[in-house]
């Protein structure tokens, strides 16, 4: 899934270094846990359907056997991402948090048929992985006084060609092209990750007024992606098919 590019956001407010600062800290700290109850979310929800998959009447099953529901769920996800970022500017901060944890409800539906294709403890072995390599791309980010706006600006292309590979091999469904997509895409979320960490620092310093939720949640739902797109790719390599 394309991430959001947080360059469409921006603004110019003043303060004194020390409450700018604070108000950053604040803003930041939101972020993070915003993004983890959407992650929380999103793996509550996944774990729920498949452990109640247990005939050909469950929610899973129909999900598997029903390629059309799989991208309607996909598409309304793409929806959802698109309105909040679109929409952000004109609605309410507990509007903005609503529709993040809706996307996080339907992502974890699609995300439920990763239960079926690999095993628990791959699956959780994966998830720590993630977390490692992202806090650390993230904590880069954050703290490097290097501009990543030009390595920005690569790895945003770099997706969009992967992008393509992908719609590529799902008509070729080529073994070796599968495997460089997947190691290409890890290679791009991790700085992904570093970047859009940045640029959410870097609006939380322009903008210190937008702490009250809607900046964080932007921010919570690029990391997000970040998140669950590493994941994903990682899970190619670590995950174990049942």
């Amino acid at each position: 899934m394309n991430n959001y590019n947080l360059n469409s956001w921006s603004g110019q407010y003043g303060g004194s270094p020390e409450s700018l600062d604070a108000k950053v800290s604040a803003v930041m700290k939101s972020v993070y846990v915003k993004m983890f109850l959407g992650l929380l979310v999103t793996a509550l929800t996944s774990w729920i359907v498949a452990a109640t998959a247990n005939s050909d009447t469950s929610f899973l099953y129909y999900l598997a056997t029903n390629r059309w529901l799989y991208w309607a769920l996909a598409i309304a996800e793409i929806g959802l991402v698109l309105w909040i970022s679109a929409g952000l500017r004109r609605m309410s901060s507990g509007m903005a948090t609503g529709l993040f944890f809706l996307f996080a409800i339907v992502n974890g539906l699609t995300l439920s048929l990763i239960f079926v294709a690999y095993s628990l403890p791959s699956i959780f072995k994966t998830f720590v992985i993630t977390a490692g390599v992202f806090g650390a791309m993230s904590v880069y980010g954050y703290f490097t006084n290097r501009s990543l706006a030009k390595l920005g600006s690569i790895l945003y292309m770099a997706l969009f060609g992967l992008i393509i590979l992908c719609v590529v091999n799902i008509f070729w469904a080529n073994s070796t092209l599968d495997w460089i997509v997947s190691g290409l895409g890890v290679l791009i979320f991790i700085g992904i990750t570093a970047w859009d960490t940045q640029q959410i620092k870097q609006m939380a310093e322009a903008d210190p007024t937008m702490a009250n939720g809607r900046l964080a949640t932007l921010g919570a739902l690029s990391l997000y992606l970040d998140f669950i797109n590493l994941f994903l790719y990682l899970l190619r390599f670590f995950g174990n098919r049942d």
